[in-house]
């Protein structure tokens, strides 16, 4: 008994159809059917009412379909080739980035770590020939900019030939520099040589008592001469 007024109640709910709306919904939306009441849309709507069919909504929605449409094979170009510029700039980042993969330290740095080993062993050796400390602060100074290029270099975002040709410059720029300081090194061992010489003591035999002794004699032996010469011719 509860239960059949909502039974029947719920029969009685229906959509109740309108064909002027309808006509509108379908015009608008598709283009079919026609706007009525006709004189009404003549009077107040006459411009609506003549393109009305031609401009609806499915019209409009395959044109933008379409659209979309042809823009699906130009996504995929695109996309394509992002993914490939993707792919490339990757391979160009791991190929700038020092700390990844230095390929050209890996080839160049046995040689420079070498020759820098060398330079600071000659920097050392400048108080052993005689150079004050502030000359070998000054060649230190040379040694920790050769570093510091390095270290900036090996941290510096460039292409591995780049580099190369940077670490190549470092070493030129080391042996140059080690060449200087053997240079020097012999011009401090040759002054400390000259020195050494110049300062050595040359103790020069006293003969002057001799060489009085002798021209003593000589001056004796002259006037003993002198004074036979005048006997004899006296006689």
């Amino acid at each position: 008994m509860l239960y059949a007024p909502l039974s029947i109640k719920a029969q009685y709910v229906t959509y109740n159809h309108d064909d002027s709306k309808m006509n509108q919904f379908t015009v608008a939306e598709i283009g079919s059917g026609a706007l009525t009441p006709e004189l009404y849309y003549q009077i107040l709507h006459n411009n609506y009412r003549k393109t009305a069919a031609v401009k609806n909504k499915l019209s409009f929605r395959t044109e933008a379909g379409v659209a979309a449409y042809m823009q699906i094979d130009d996504a995929t170009k695109l996309d394509s080739a992002m993914i490939k510029r993707a792919e490339i700039e990757a391979l160009n980042i791991a190929d700038r980035t020092g700390g990844a993969l230095d390929l050209a330290w890996m080839a160049e740095g046995e040689k420079i770590t070498k020759k820098l080993s060398d330079f600071r062993t000659n920097i050392d050796r400048i108080l052993q020939y005689g150079g004050t400390p502030n000359q070998q602060n000054v060649w230190l100074e040379h040694y920790n900019v050769l570093q510091t290029a390095i270290k900036s270099t090996q941290e510096a975002y460039m292409p591995n030939s780049q580099r190369k040709k940077e670490y190549l410059s470092i070493y030129a720029d080391a042996a140059k520099k080690n060449e200087s300081l053997i240079r020097y090194l012999v011009y401090l061992s040759n002054s400390k040589t000259t020195a050494s010489l110049l300062g050595a003591s040359y103790e020069k035999q006293d003969r002057t008592s001799g060489i009085v002794a002798e021209a003593m004699s000589r001056w004796r032996d002259a006037g003993w001469q002198s004074v036979s010469n005048r006997t004899i011719n006296s006689d």
